[in-house]
């Protein structure tokens, strides 16, 4: 009995352990998996009469081991992904709470940051992500990956050099982002070209993934004008199917679901935005990706092969 109350006293620790899992992954039902694969590790251990100290330890030793056995597979399945490559979104609000996990998501964990994570070894991923995400000391670190503490060091400086990481918004940042986001999609919605230029950096970033299952841009994005007309006219299209756009937060930025008339998700668009300018535009279509924040539309779905 007294294993079952320490399991559950450990559910508490669901929202970082989510958080880490997610960000090693950059998939919902893969960083949900892991985390329930890491509980029942530990209700395996209490009934063998294991003891265990430390659960929160134990349970992110677990979920940062399985998460990098995991991504060095994954890596093989992506090398075949049709067209660009984005992280499964998170998206919370009013409307849509989401689990108590997915509310607490790290505002680092935005899609800009987990596409520049691809660029890590598994291991070094973790190490990066732990200390400087989730700020935990280079004991803590070790412990989790089983890397000496001197070799995360190594670790971390080495991946730091690869990956120029901002940090968490302020509140201050993030209210402005999401007023300069609603004034941004009312001009995309009508069809205001002049007034997104105006919003958009001049080296802005357009990405989407269809997964070759769903319309999206084959390769990024770069010319800010191109970028524009690409919102206009895919909201125009959209629009023509009866779809509309509702701004939400996604991974902790602004950002908005388009739904179909039946209030089905059809695609998620991310906005990273920075000293005023949105600076990249993420947006995810494809319909393996979305089928976690409902039922899924099919207005943006290729013709089957």
């Amino acid at each position: 009995m007294q294993g079952s109350t320490d399991v559950a006293d450990a559910v508490r620790y669901r929202p970082l352990l989510f958080s880490i899992a997610y960000g090693m992954t950059g998939s919902v039902g893969d960083a949900e998996d892991i985390v329930q694969d890491a509980f029942l590790g530990l209700a395996k251990a209490h009934r063998a009469g294991t003891g265990i100290a430390a659960p929160k330890a134990y349970l992110t030793t677990s979920v940062t081991r399985l998460g990098i056995n995991h991504l060095s597979s994954a890596r093989v399945r992506r090398e075949t992904y049709v067209g660009e490559w984005l992280p499964e979104p998170v998206v919370v609000s009013d409307e849509r709470p989401g689990p108590a996990e997915h509310a607490e998501l790290a505002d680092s964990l935005s899609m800009a940051f987990l596409v520049l994570l691809e660029a890590l070894s598994p291991v070094e991923r973790a190490v990066f992500m732990l200390r400087e995400v989730f700020g935990y000391a280079y004991p803590e670190v070790a412990r989790a990956t089983g890397k000496s503490e001197a070799n995360c060091r190594q670790i971390f400086a080495r991946a730091r050099k690869r990956i120029a990481a901002g940090g968490p918004p302020t509140p201050a940042r993030r209210a402005e982002g999401e007023e300069l986001a609603r004034t941004f999609f009312d001009a995309a919605a009508g069809g205001e070209l002049d007034a997104l230029l105006d919003m958009l950096a001049p080296d802005v970033v357009y990405h989407g993934d269809g997964g070759g299952k769903a319309r999206a841009v084959a390769r990024s994005v770069t010319d800010p004008r191109r970028v524009g007309q690409l919102l206009i006219g895919g909201l125009r299209r959209l629009r023509s199917l009866g779809a509309s756009l509702r701004p939400t937060l996604v991974n902790g930025r602004p950002g908005a679901l388009i739904v179909d008339a039946e209030g089905r998700v059809a695609s998620v668009v991310e906005l990273d935005i920075a000293d005023g300018v949105v600076r990249a535009v993420h947006t995810v279509s494809n319909p393996d990706k979305l089928g976690h924040l409902g039922p899924v539309s099919d207005i943006g779905r290729l013709p089957e092969k």
